[in-house]
């Protein structure tokens, strides 16, 4: 049979603080045999593109993909070590 949670005061209270100024996002709250054993946040910021210029992709030169060119080849070869 499930476990009743209990939510006192303080409980509600901290699931307040964390919806506290959220516009977007979530609020996740685990809970082991009937206990609430943690709360997690999950804010997201969303910008409208209308509102301010978007910055501009950074077109790619020779010079960089001459420069990243060893790398992949050695990456493919097995050369390169896994941290």
């Amino acid at each position: 049979m499930a476990k009743q949670v209990e939510l006192n005061e303080w409980w509600h209270d901290r699931i307040a603080d964390q919806l506290e100024g959220m516009e977007y996002g979530s609020v996740v709250i685990t809970v082991h045999d009937g206990r609430i054993v943690q709360i997690d946040r999950t804010e997201r910021k969303r910008f409208d593109p209308s509102a301010g210029a978007v910055p501009a992709a950074k077109p790619e030169t020779v010079a960089d993909k001459s420069a990243a060119a060893p790398i992949k080849s050695a990456v493919r070869r097995g050369k390169v070590a896994n941290g």
